[in-house]
C-alpha cells in the first residue's frame, strides 16, 4: 500500500476551510447580538440546538464548569454525534478525538494511546473508575469526554495521558421511548432500546437495553453482546436527589491478534486472514454493576453529592497468536496463553461544594474524599502444542493454511502468574476556582493519595506489599479578553504506582521503587464563536520520569530513569456552523520520543503518528434528508518503541444518508470506508497487526414512540 502523506501545510489549509465557511456565515458569529452576559438561560434553552458540542462538563473540575473556563483540552463526543456515525464502541469514538489513537489491545479489550500513552484502565463511568480489561459498549450512553493529560488532582493514581469518561443514560423526568435496528456488512446485526418513563413529580424509571450477534471481515471472527441497565432516580424534596442504577453486561468474541510483520511492514496477505487456532482464541467479559448517587443542596448553599459503586467484573480470554514469519518456508510461528481474572470494586467518593465571596473574589470551593477497595484473582497460563512435544510452547502455520489443526492444551509453566491481590485507596483533595477579577481566573487544587497493594503469589505462598503517598496538584490561570474566550495554563502531576494499572505488575524487584511520575505542561486557546461552535487549540509537553529498567552496569540492580516525552500540538472545531451544517473537526502533531538507556533511546513512541486529521459534517438538505461526509487522515507510525516495524499512513473517507419521513422515525445508511482503502488499523506489538475493515455498509432504522 502507498504511504499516504500528511503534510502540515495541507492539513491547516483543510482546518481553515471551515473557518472560512463561517465567515460567509455571519448571522451565527458572535457577532450576531450574541450575549454573554446571558449566557446561563441561553445555555439551558438552546442546548439542543448544540448537536456537536456541550457547554459544560462536571467531571474535570467535579463542579458544573463551562468548557472554556477549564485549563485543559477536552473532547466531548456527544449523542447526536454518536447516532449519526452508527458508533458502537470506544473505537469508534476515538476516530474524531485529536491525539488519541486505539492500540489492538490484544483483541480482547480496549486499549487507547492518550498523547503517547498506552492505557487499558484509564476508564470511567459517571467519573468513577471502571478498570477492567473489555470492550466497553455505547448502548446506555449519554455522551463520552477524553480529557487529554493527567489528571490525578481529580481522578487520583493512573490517567497519565489522559482518559476517558462515559456518561450514561439516567433516569430523568422527560419521557421517552425509543428502539433501534442495525444491520450491516459482515452479518452485522444490533438492537438497542431506551424507555424513560415519569412516574409522577418525585419518581422516574428507565431501561436501557442490547442486543448484538455479528459477524466480522475477519475471518471466524463474531461478536456477541448483550446488556440491560435499568436506572432509578426519586426527588424526596426540591433539593435533593437520589439514583440508583444497575447494569448487567455480557460481550462474547473471537480473540483476533491480527496478522504478522515481513520487511518493516505488515504481511501482505488479504485481509481477512487469521492466523491460530479458532477453537482456543475466545474471550468472555461479564459485569454487573450497582451504582448509587446521591445529592442534597442545603439552605447554606453547600452542596453535597456522594457515588457508591460496586461493580464484580468475570473476565477470560484465550488466544493462540501468530509469531515472526519466516518467508524462506512460508510458515509463521504460533504460540498462546490464556488469562482468567476475577476483580469486585466497591468505590465511593464524597464532593462538597460551595461557592464563596472571599477578599472580593467568588470562589467555587470543592473538597473530597474517595475510597476504594479492589481485590483481584488472576490466573495465566501457557499454551502447550503437544503434537510437537509434551512441552512445546510452540508451532508453525504456512501461508497455505493459515489456521492451527493440532492439539492445544492450557497449563501453567514456571512463570505463569496465580494472584491474589487488595489495593486500597484513600484520596482527599482540594480545589479552588476563583474569579480574580473580570478577565482573570486560576483553578488550584492538590489531592493525596495513600495508596496499598498486597498480593498473594498463590503457587507459593509468598507476598509482596507496596504502599504509595502519591501528592497530586494542579494549577491553571486563565485570561478572558472577552467573555466567550479563553487563553490558559496549566501543570498537573499524576502518577502510576508499582502494582500497574492493573494491579498485577508487583514483583520483589519494584514494590519498594517510587512511582512512575508524569508532568504535563501546557497552554491553550478556547473561543465560542457562537452558543453552538467552538474551537480550541492546546499545546503540551508531557513528560514520563522514574520508569525502572534494568542498570546497564548491573544487570541484578534496577534505576530510575527517564522514559518518554511527547510535544504536541491540538485543535479542534466542532458545532453549528449554519442552521443546517453541523461539523467535528481535529488536528494533531505529536513528537515522541524515547529516553531510556539502550537501543531504543530517541526512537519515537509506538503507535503515535506525527500528523492525524479528522472532519465530519453532517449538512440537512430539509426536515426530512440529511448527508454526512467525513474523513481521517494518519501519517505514518510505528508498531513499537524498537521502531523496527512502519504502520504505513492512510486517509479513509465515511459517509452517511439520513431520512426522516416522520418526527419519530429516522433511518439512516452509513458507509464506513467509502473508497475501499486497504490499510492498518492498530496493533499489539509487531507480529500482531489489525488490517482496518474494508468498505463497510450499516443500515439502521431508530423509532420514538
Amino acid at each position: 500500500m502507498a504511504l499516504v502523506r500528511v503534510k502540515p501545510l495541507s492539513l491547516a489549509v483543510r482546518m481553515a476551510l471551515p473557518l472560512v465557511m463561517l465567515q460567509c456565515s455571519a448571522p451565527v458569529l458572535a457577532d450576531d447580538g450574541w450575549d454573554e452576559s446571558k449566557v446561563e438561560h441561553i445555555e439551558v434553552v438552546g442546548q439542543q440546538g448544540q448537536k456537536y458540542r456541550v457547554d459544560t462538563t462536571t467531571t474535570a473540575t467535579k463542579t458544573n464548569t463551562l468548557l472554556r473556563d477549564i485549563p485543559q483540552a477536552i473532547t466531548v463526543v456527544t449523542e447526536d454525534l454518536i447516532a449519526d456515525q452508527s458508533m458502537q464502541n470506544m473505537g469508534d469514538v476515538v476516530r474524531y478525538v485529536p491525539g488519541v489513537q486505539m492500540a489492538q489491545g490484544e483483541g480482547h479489550r480496549d486499549a487507547p494511546v492518550l498523547r503517547g500513552n498506552t492505557s487499558t484502565a484509564d476508564f470511567f463511568i459517571n467519573g468513577v473508575r471502571d478498570d477492567v480489561q473489555y470492550f466497553r459498549d455505547l448502548y446506555n450512553v449519554k455522551r463520552v469526554e477524553v480529557l487529554k493529560g493527567p489528571s490525578g488532582m481529580i481522578f487520583g493514581r493512573g490517567g497519565a495521558g489522559g482518559l476517558i469518561n462515559r456518561v450514561s443514560k439516567q433516569a430523568d423526568f422527560s419521557a421517552g421511548r425509543e428502539v433501534a435496528l442495525t444491520l450491516g456488512s459482515f452479518d452485522n446485526l444490533r438492537f438497542t432500546g431506551d424507555v424513560n418513563q415519569v412516574i409522577d413529580d418525585q419518581l422516574a424509571v428507565r431501561l436501557t437495553a442490547l442486543y448484538e450477534d455479528s459477524g466480522s471481515y475477519r475471518d471466524y471472527s463474531e461478536v456477541k453482546r448483550k446488556a440491560i441497565n435499568p436506572t432509578v432516580t426519586f426527588k424526596p424534596a426540591t433539593n435533593t436527589s437520589v439514583a440508583f442504577s444497575f447494569e448487567h453486561f455480557e460481550d462474547d468474541r473471537i480473540t483476533d491478534r491480527g496478522i504478522p510483520s515481513f520487511n518493516g511492514r505488515p504481511l501482505e496477505v488479504d485481509r481477512a486472514t487469521f492466523f491460530g487456532s479458532v477453537d482456543d482464541s475466545t474471550t468472555t467479559a461479564e459485569v454487573d454493576a450497582f451504582s448509587t448517587t446521591i445529592s442534597h443542596e442545603f439552605a447554606n448553599g453547600v452542596m453535597i453529592v456522594n457515588q457508591t459503586r460496586y461493580a464484580a467484573y468475570d473476565k477470560f480470554y484465550a488466544n493462540v497468536l501468530p509469531g515472526a514469519y519466516n518467508d524462506s518456508t512460508k510458515r509463521v510461528a504460533i504460540s498462546g496463553y490464556n488469562n482468567q481474572t476475577d476483580r469486585k470494586n466497591l468505590m465511593n467518593q464524597t464532593d462538597l461544594t460551595k461557592e464563596v465571596e472571599l477578599a472580593g473574589m467568588n470562589h467555587t470551593l470543592l473538597a473530597g474524599m474517595e475510597l476504594n477497595r479492589q481485590e483481584t484473582d488472576n490466573l495465566r497460563m501457557t499454551a502447550y502444542f503437544t503434537d510437537v512435544g509434551p512441552n512445546a510452547t510452540a508451532d508453525f502455520v504456512t501461508l497455505a493454511d493459515t489456521i492451527y489443526h493440532g492439539t492445544v492444551q492450557y497449563r501453567q509453566s514456571a512463570s505463569d502468574a496465580q494472584n491474589h491481590s487488595v489495593a486500597k485507596t484513600l484520596g482527599v483533595y482540594l480545589q479552588d476556582q476563583v474569579e480574580l477579577s473580570a478577565n482573570w481566573q486560576a483553578v488550584l487544587g492538590a489531592r493525596y493519595d495513600h495508596f496499598s497493594a498486597d498480593l498473594l503469589n498463590q503457587r507459593n505462598n509468598s507476598t509482596l506489599e507496596s504502599t504509595d503517598s502519591l501528592l497530586s496538584p494542579r494549577a491553571g490561570l486563565i485570561y478572558k479578553p472577552r467573555d466567550e474566550m479563553s487563553i490558559y495554563a496549566s501543570y498537573s502531576i499524576a502518577y502510576v504506582p508499582r502494582a500497574g494499572e492493573q494491579l498485577a505488575s508487583l514483583t520483589a524487584t519494584n514494590a519498594a521503587v517510587d512511582p512512575e511520575k508524569f508532568n504535563n505542561q501546557e497552554i491553550g486557546f478556547k473561543w465560542d464563536f457562537s452558543r453552538d461552535f467552538s474551537f480550541g487549540a492546546a499545546v503540551y509537553q508531557l513528560d514520563r520520569t522514574n520508569v525502572a529498567v534494568t542498570d546497564p552496569n548491573n544487570a541484578a540492580a534496577t534505576i530510575l530513569v527517564d522514559g518518554q516525552q511527547v510535544k504536541g500540538v491540538e485543535l479542534e472545531l466542532n458545532g453549528q456552523v449554519t442552521e443546517q451544517w453541523q461539523i467535528m473537526a481535529g488536528y494533531a502533531n505529536q513528537q515522541s520520543k524515547v529516553q531510556t538507556p539502550g537501543a531504543t533511546n530517541g526512537n519515537k513512541l509506538g503507535q503515535v503518528p506525527e500528523n492525524t486529521f479528522s472532519l465530519w459534517n453532517r449538512y440537512e438538505f430539509s426536515d426530512a434528508w440529511s448527508a454526512g461526509l467525513g474523513v481521517i487522515s494518519q501519517s505514518k507510525s510505528y508498531v513499537v518503541i524498537d521502531n523496527a516495524v512502519v504502520l504505513p499512513g492512510f486517509t479513509r473517507l465515511d459517509a452517511g444518508v439520513f431520512y426522516k419521513p416522520m418526527t419519530d422515525l429516522r433511518v439512516q445508511l452509513n458507509i464506513e470506508n467509502l473508497t475501499d482503502k486497504t490499510y492498518y488499523a492498530s496493533a499489539h506489538n509487531n507480529n500482531n497487526i489489525t488490517p482496518a475493515s474494508p468498505r463497510a455498509v450499516r443500515l439502521g432504522v431508530n423509532y420514538k414512540f
